[in-house]
């Protein structure tokens, strides 16, 4: 029997049916979400869901960024986890809660699926019958939970091997010889490294689906070499899957379940088709019904459909952050993280990230203005880095006048190419 080329039929419609049917169905979703979210409720009063069926009403409506979200939800810590954007209850419907940096909760509910991520999968070649083995962290953060329902809704087996412990995910890939990985590909490469080195057999991973960080060509090619197919996934633990990489390697497809907008940074504007903005999602997810969902990434719309014969629009990829919000080795690092680590250490006057090297070869340097030179003060500044983003970073300490005055509390110094 012929394996399907597609993971469904909603992925080769024809783009005026399927802008048809999300439009069509974009109305009940804004009233669902008026009616059902309390958050919505006030970020869209006023609004008539009834006319919101094109994208020139959809663009009226207000952007909610991810800054906007964690304010109400900790504004509402004590009486509704999700700041009101939820229409899930605990119990049956929705299975996890997670946590992301910030923090910020998102909830899972209980369908097949619900992160959308099989469509990813599919696309990169994983099949019925495959073991994954899962390198995303199934602590607190819902990535692991993403692929491996995704991996599940194609029919595959999974391994949790989460993060860490490399020797031991090395035995266990030797010895139970899945197929495909899914992780970041910073770690990918760990794994493949270590394993030339110590002369352990990984040849049975020949495929792959990475996120998390982006993937420039050259290490793209670099896992060719060694004969992995790794593809990209863009997925956010509000949203699930958004877009994913196929065999043609032109962009990425958006997925069938969202409606994407490039909008001009900061505004709510959609910028022309082919022009760089803040890529900005409204899920059509009825549980966790996200209108104009501001990601704060930079992406552009690609002329034309995808070569494979998928249909929906495609979008660059990722091309960098819209705010200072960046990403260091898949987790977020947020201003307001190095505001907090400043603010406990009263000789600090001002500080500075640096984020440097090449993707999957990230280093943070925390530049810090002060007049305590004292090696000691450097060590608690690392042990407050740790405790507040979860990463490691050098400190350097300098002397008061030193840093820019331009504004900027990260910098993202990496190469992309």
């Amino acid at each position: 029997m012929a394996q399907p080329e597609f993971f469904d039929a909603l992925e080769t419609r024809p783009p005026e049916l399927r802008e048809r049917e999300h439009m069509g169905a974009l109305a009940g979703q804004v009233a669902h979400a008026q009616r059902h979210s309390t958050a919505y409720a006030e970020i869209l009063q006023g609004v008539d869901a009834s006319a919101v069926t094109s994208r020139a009403a959809l663009a009226q409506l207000p952007v909610t960024r991810k800054t906007e979200l964690l304010e109400r939800q900790k504004a509402h810590r004590a009486t509704d986890v999700f700041g009101g954007f939820s229409t899930l209850v605990r119990g049956p419907a929705m299975s996890r809660v997670f946590a992301s940096p910030g923090p910020i909760y998102e909830p899972e509910g209980n369908v097949r699926d619900y992160w959308r991520a099989g469509r990813c999968l599919f696309a990169a070649g994983f099949r019925a019958g495959d073991l994954v083995h899962n390198a995303f962290s199934y602590h607190m953060t819902p990535g692991a939970f993403i692929l491996e329902s995704g991996a599940h809704a194609v029919g595959c087996s999974v391994f949790p091997a989460g993060t860490g412990q490399t020797e031991q995910q090395l035995q266990a890939i030797a010895e139970l010889k899945p197929q495909a990985y899914t992780g970041t590909p910073s770690f990918l490469r760990i794994l493949v490294e270590k394993a030339q080195e110590s002369g352990v057999d990984i040849g049975s991973l020949h495929k792959a689906v990475v996120g998390g960080e982006a993937l420039p060509p050259s290490l793209r090619d670099w896992f060719g070499e060694r004969g992995m197919a790794v593809y990209q996934s863009y997925a956010t633990a509000d949203l699930g899957l958004v877009a994913y990489e196929t065999a043609a390697r032109e962009g990425l497809v958006l997925d069938e379940g969202v409606i994407v907008e490039i909008v001009r940074p900061g505004t709510r504007e959609p910028v022309p088709d082919g022009e760089v903005g803040e890529l900005v999602v409204t899920t059509l997810n009825p549980a966790y019904p996200l209108i104009r969902f501001g990601t704060g990434d930079l992406s552009a719309i690609l002329p034309g459909t995808c070569p494979t014969g998928r249909t929906a629009p495609r979008i660059k990829g990722w091309m960098g952050r819209a705010d200072q919000t960046t990403k260091v080795r898949g987790m977020f690092v947020h201003p307001s993280q190095v505001a907090a680590i400043a603010q406990r250490f009263p000789q600090v006057r001002k500080a500075r990230l640096v984020v440097s090297g090449e993707m999957a070869n990230d280093r943070m340097c925390l530049r810090v203005e002060t007049h305590d030179t004292d090696a000691a003060l450097s060590q608690q500044i690392e042990g407050a880095v740790r405790d507040v983003t979860k990463l490691r970073a050098d400190v350097e300490l300098v002397q008061p006048g030193s840093l820019p005055n331009d504004g900027k509390v990260i910098e993202d110094a990496r190469s992309y190419q």
